[in-house]
């Protein structure tokens, strides 16, 4: 799955641990989402979407 969080974070000029804090989840996690080695369960997907105020296609999408 690809995804768009690095860019919207950097976007918004947060560290890792600054959305790792607002999503209640630890910075690594934050950087295995980032890194596409981890795919985030749908409720910390929406949670990321609804932090971002996007919709989750917009930030996640399968990869080719």
């Amino acid at each position: 799955m690809n995804n768009r969080v690095r860019a919207l974070r950097g976007e918004r000029d947060w560290s890792q641990a600054d959305l790792a804090e607002r999503l209640d989840v630890s910075r690594q996690t934050v950087n295995a989402i980032e890194t596409g080695k981890y795919d985030p369960s749908l409720p910390l997907a929406f949670k990321i979407a609804r932090l971002f105020g996007l919709a989750i296609e917009f930030i996640f999408e399968p990869s080719e």
